[in-house]
């Protein structure tokens, strides 16, 4: 499993022209899930994202956590993070879960988020969405488990 985590200030997604999710500060999540990857691994995915001190504190360090700032979530599901270039210039998606079980790991991923008290807009699986992020640093990070 990969996780883009992106310090955002305001984050939409559009499919088909319509708004489906908005939140203001907070993080925007890019997930992308492998063959591998199990229920644990969504735990331990969950766990990382909302407790990562990627939030200054007064002094402009690192300090606070999603959770710590009661900030939203912008989940948007991105199944090319999970693609191979180590042979070729084309992109392999061997690695990829099968739309069906990684449409429900997304949707598990989500709830479980929402578990840990985190307020999470999402964007659509299996869509073609059009995203619009303000970035607040910039600050990403990349997670892999």
């Amino acid at each position: 499993m990969k996780a883009i985590v992106l310090r955002v200030t305001e984050g939409k997604v559009f499919v088909k022209e319509k708004r489906v999710a908005q939140i203001g500060e907070g993080l925007a999540v890019f997930l992308g899930i492998e063959n591998k990857d199990s229920e644990e691994d969504l735990k331990k995915m969950v766990d990382k994202v909302v407790n990562l001190r990627i939030f200054e504190d007064e002094n402009k360090k690192l300090k606070y956590s999603l959770k710590d700032k009661n900030y939203s979530l912008l989940c948007i599901p991105n199944f090319s993070l999970c693609a191979s270039v180590k042979k070729g210039r084309r992109p392999s998606f061997e690695n990829v879960k099968p739309k069906e079980k990684a449409g429900i790991f997304f949707e598990k991923f989500i709830s479980l988020l929402r578990k840990e008290g985190i307020n999470v807009e999402s964007g659509v699986f299996a869509e073609f969405m059009k995203i619009d992020l303000k970035l607040n640093g910039p600050l990403n990070i990349i997670i892999e488990i």
